[in-house]
Order: structure tokens, then sequence, then C-alpha cells
């Protein structure tokens, strides 16, 4: 139901989002669509760490913002060529959908178009592993090499940043385990990369992919996180619940998505 919800308010913003508007508009508009669902952001107010609340609907990213992006961290309105992520968090029922996706307004140039195909293609490619009797470090394994070998050894020669990854979620925004998408180069960086996926889990996962490097960089006291080169990122994230006989995209709707808008 939950996840539902996510898609749903995906699809309507794509109708929706255009030229010149401003992250406080899209904003404005999850959180009307929210209420017509008979939903809530879990996002709002949402705390992490020595964070201060997160004040908006939805997590808003524009261009070198990973994650994390709000409406006053970027006031320019969108423009032809913008990269937007839009990661909404919905609570309803009890439960929690958590999924995002990215959009190009207009036009994009071929980087944008590979970088965006990238971040799609490793999120498929990773959930393919998420099969109950393999572990988590099946998916780093698939989605880590894909997204940063060069492109004449198969892979598309961005970076995954580093630091970020995806979590289990259910019944609260955050749980177990988290999944890494980098492959660690010891065991103690990603304990739970030897974990065994198990039947019954809920997973958000999340590859975050920018064009330059894989560091990142973030404002004392402030939500969004910003590529450390400012060069171009995105981010593709589908929950996924895993079954006694493979797994489940609950958000896979995203997926039919165009990647232009407005």
């Amino acid at each position: 139901m939950a996840a539902r919800c996510v898609v749903e308010i995906h699809r309507r913003l794509v109708d929706w989002l255009k030229v010149g508007q401003t992250l406080a508009q899209v904003d404005t508009f999850v959180g009307e669509a929210l209420r017509d669902l008979g939903a809530k952001s879990c996002f709002y107010g949402y705390r992490m760490r020595r964070s201060p609340s997160f004040p908006c609907q939805a997590c808003l990213s524009v261009n070198d913002c990973v994650v994390h992006g709000t409406s006053g961290a970027y006031t320019e309105p969108m423009k032809p060529g913008d990269l937007l992520s839009v990661d909404i968090g919905v609570s309803k029922k009890g439960w929690i959908g958590d999924a995002a996706w990215t959009y190009a307004f207009k036009e994009r140039t071929d980087e944008a178009a590979r970088l965006m195909e990238c971040g799609k293609e490793s999120l498929r490619r990773g959930i393919a592993t998420l099969l109950p009797g393999n572990r988590y470090m099946d998916w780093a394994k698939a989605v880590h090499p894909f997204v940063e070998a060069p492109v004449d050894k198969g892979g598309c020669g961005f970076h995954l940043v580093r630091g970020l990854g995806g979590h289990g979620y259910g019944r609260t925004l955050h749980a177990e385990p988290f999944v890494s998408n980098v492959i660690p180069s010891s065991a103690w960086e990603w304990p739970d990369g030897a974990r065994m996926i198990e039947p019954g889990t809920l997973v958000a996962v999340e590859p975050m992919v920018a064009v330059g490097t894989g560091q990142s960089f973030s404002k004392p006291r402030q939500w969004p996180v910003w590529t450390a080169d400012g060069s171009l990122s995105v981010h593709y994230e589908h929950d996924v619940l895993i079954t006694n006989d493979g797994n489940v995209v609950l958000t896979e709707g995203l997926d039919d998505l165009p990647d232009l808008v407005g």
C-alpha cells in the first residue's frame, strides 16, 4: 500500500513537472498528493544523528546534489537540462514506502543520458542478486563493477558515491541491513555484506551515481549532500521484498516513467 502510494505520486509528478517550477512548488505538490492519498511524508520532521529536522515533504536533489536536497537549499527555477532526483517517503497504515527516481527537464546531454541509464541498469542488475541464500555482498558485486569499470571494459565509467547506500525498512524508515553499493576493501567496513539474504526482508536499495567522483560533501547541520567536484549525479531507488523463491519489486511501476519531463 505505501509503496503503491510512492509510485502514484511519481506518476502524478511526471505529468505535472515543468520548466520554471521551483523546488518549493514541487514539494507543495508532493504534500498535496500525499494528503489526497490518505498518507503522510515519513521524511518531514525526520532527524538523523545531529542533523536538524528535515524540512520538506520529499527529498529534492538537483544536478550535483546527490541526496537529501531541500527546497531551501536550491531556490532557482528548473531550467532545460536540469536533473532532478525526487525521493519520496510515505507512511500509510503503519507501513513505509521509500523510492527515488531521476528526471531531466526538457532535454539532456549525451553524458546525462548515459548517467541516467547507468543508474537504472545498475539498480536492475543489483536487484537480480537479491535472492534468498545469497549475501548482500552479491548486490555490491553486481553494482560496483558495472558502474565504475571503464566503458571499454563493459562498465559505465562513472562513480558510486561513497558512504551512502540502501537499507532495510518496513514499520520504520531505516532498519538493518545496510546495503552498500561499493565492495569494501575489508570485512569490517561493511559487516552486513556477509549477511545472508532472508525471505520476508524489506530493503530499499539505491545506487547513487556521479560523473566525476565518488566523494561528496555536506555543510554542517544541513541536509543536502553534494558531489565533491560539482559533477552531475543521479539517484534511483526501489523497494524490494525478499520472498522464498526470489523477490518482488514493490515499486516496479517507476521503471515505466519517462526520463524527460516538462
